[in-house]
């Protein structure tokens, strides 16, 4: 039987001690600040994530193209030339055209690798969410499972995987295209923070406001322990935009304490999310209820 290699994208903000871990790779996306386009690298340094969220913090925008075709044939054929079959879990097709590019080229290079077998998913999640539904796919891979297999397990998975984000601001969201809510929604009420969910159809849904920050957090989860499932079985990962320390430790404190999980993880919002979304942006994810919320019945 032929190995199956995961792979995933730029927005999936998995770490590359994650990846090695779990044996997922990822193609690149790209920022693009002063018509410079660099790739979007998510080893990049405390450092790095300083800087770029600098940048938009001094009101300065940076924007994102998708995976370039060229990038998903140098990935593809990287573990098509080792022999492997290829499940490419991608960002939400709500949010980026990814996924559909990777399909198009999937189909071309079949014709050159026709013993191969190719599997492009929509995650309907981004950030953390993307990564995760990787991460399970790799360790659902390793018990020897079919490209089949693996995305019928996957397009199953994503209905489970809550995701709760509270923000500053929706200005950056709104000015990217990737939020999805009612015009009240970006009032700028002074104090209020929105809440934001990966709603059933894979869109950033504003669901709620709530008046201060740290009880913006608190909010995150409160819904979260709302949600989930079977805590003591899973990891809840932690995405944040170059948060304040002591607000990331106030987040995991909460956690633990209000959740009893088997662990937490925290990492950075990489480049792709972090230029949609903005600087201070903290986001948490575990499996969980299904996810039934659809804004476009709203």
């Amino acid at each position: 039987m032929r190995k199956v290699q995961i792979l995933t994208d730029s927005c999936s903000d998995l770490t590359p001690e994650l990846m090695e871990k779990y044996g997922v790779d990822y193609a690149k996306m790209n920022t693009v600040y002063e018509d410079k386009h660099s790739p979007a690298d998510l080893s990049w340094t405390e450092e790095e994530v300083h800087a770029l969220y600098g940048i938009m913090r001094n009101g300065n925008r940076v924007t994102t193209t998708q995976v370039p075709m060229d990038e998903f044939d140098r990935v593809f054929r990287k573990y098509l030339d080792m022999g492997r079959d290829i499940v490419y879990i991608g960002c939400s097709l709500k949010q980026s055209g990814s996924v559909n590019t990777a399909r198009v080229l999937a189909a071309e290079l079949l014709k050159e690798y026709p013993e191969a077998k190719i599997s492009c998913i929509d995650s309907k999640h981004a950030s953390m969410g993307e990564g995760v539904l990787a991460l399970d796919a790799a360790e659902y891979a390793n018990t020897g499972k079919t490209v089949e297999e693996i995305t019928a397990y996957v397009e199953e998975r994503r209905k489970y995987l809550n995701q709760f984000v509270t923000v500053h601001t929706l200005e950056f969201l709104r000015k990217a295209g990737r939020v999805k809510a009612s015009s009240a929604f970006f009032g700028n009420l002074l104090g209020v923070k929105p809440i934001i969910i990966a709603d059933a159809d894979g869109e950033q849904a504003a669901i709620k406001k709530v008046k201060g920050r740290a009880n913006s957090l608190k909010e995150i989860v409160s819904l979260l322990k709302e949600t989930i499932t079977e805590p003591e079985k899973q990891t809840v990962y932690v995405a944040h935009a170059d948060c304040d320390k002591d607000e990331i430790n106030f987040v995991i404190d909460m956690i633990k304490s209000e959740i009893p999980c088997k662990d937490v993880y925290v990492g950075f919002i990489g480049p792709i999310i972090g230029a949609s979304i903005g600087p201070d942006a903290v986001a948490i994810f575990a499996f969980g209820k299904e996810i039934t919320y659809r804004i476009s019945d709203k």
